[in-house]
């Protein structure tokens, strides 16, 4: 099967892209890439909070063009970091697959500092995420967190050139780029809660393409499947995108994955308030989607739904 996959043009998304098309032409199919600039891209110098004040939404700044391009049949799917795919897709749209999931971490790097204790008083800690500020400063107030934006590569060289003290950026893509030179901790989900789907990719087709979505079949992995469709569910019940202060991580327990745990927290990045639940369940007798709800609910009872509106409020107020 001839096979066009869309994807942005960034060192990691063409990573991404091309270990699909490799997956996919081991399986015999002819794949091409063709790379597509979504307006994430293009506004690489203004702020998530900016781009949401102009447009109503960060929602799909990452995946519009390039699901315009599969409506209009130029490309077969889209390989998209799933923490950039909203929660709902456009009508028309498939998720068609999620392969396995690498490290979903967070990622404090550094030149200087061996791990976030060791960061003194008043060092500059540089990310583009909300959902890390407010857990930053939750664990360490004294830290002052900065705006940064750019491709890894450019948030590398910053971080070389002095510009920070550290910054944080997801352990999967850095793992997959072989830049780990610099890594000095890897935050565990307890502590620091990773975006909804960080770690996983997500396939994305046009809904009605049964080929396609055959084809593309042999990619799911179920544990992976699982895990997002609850994180997902909770993100969505939350009324979060991905750049709410909203951490969201669920994972399979044991060798046969008879269990299943999820946390979920939500933090104000200007206070580092925080609230944070844990819940476990039987896998086998849990709906993933009604254990993201319980989450939520959970949160929601706890005081997140201030927290949240607190902070997009703050959010917009910030962007005029």
């Amino acid at each position: 099967m001839n096979l066009r996959i869309g994807s942005r043009g960034s060192q990691l998304a063409l990573w991404q892209a091309n270990h699909i098309r490799a997956l996919l032409v081991s399986q015999g199919h002819t794949v091409e890439i063709e790379v597509i600039k979504t307006t994430g891209d293009r506004l690489q110098a203004v702020t998530f909070a900016q781009v949401a004040a102009q447009s109503g939404t960060t929602k799909g700044m990452f995946t519009k063009e390039i699901e315009d391009a599969l409506l209009a049949g130029r490309v077969d799917l889209a390989v998209h970091s799933l923490k950039d795919l909203p929660t709902q897709l456009p009508e028309g749209f498939a998720l068609a697959a999620t392969p396995p999931r690498v490290d979903p971490r967070d990622a404090l790097v550094s030149v200087k500092f061996s791990d976030l204790a060791s960061l003194p008083t008043g060092a500059v800690v540089g990310t583009s995420s909300q959902r890390r500020r407010a857990q930053l400063k939750a664990l360490r107030p004294d830290i002052e967190a900065v705006e940064f934006r750019g491709n890894v590569d450019t948030r590398l060289r910053k971080l070389g050139d002095g510009q920070v003290d550290a910054i944080l950026l997801a352990a999967a893509g850095l793992d997959r780029l072989e830049k780990t030179d610099w890594i000095r901790q890897r935050m565990e989900p307890q502590d620091f809660c990773p975006a909804a789907g960080q770690g996983s990719l997500g396939i994305e087709t046009r809904d009605g393409d049964l080929k396609t979505i055959e084809a593309l079949k042999f990619l799911d992995n179920p544990g992976t499947r699982y895990a997002v469709t609850a994180e997902r569910a909770a993100l969505a019940a939350l009324g979060g995108g991905c750049q709410v202060p909203i951490g969201i991580h669920c994972r399979m327990l044991g060798q046969d994955h008879a269990a299943v745990e999820i946390f979920g927290v939500v933090a104000d990045p200007a206070t580092g308030q925080a609230i944070r639940i844990h819940e476990t369940a039987d896998s086998a007798g849990t709906d993933p989607v009604s254990l993201g709800k319980l989450v939520a609910r959970k949160l929601i009872e706890a005081g997140a739904g201030s927290l949240i509106q607190i902070t997009a409020q703050a959010g917009a107020e910030a962007a005029l």
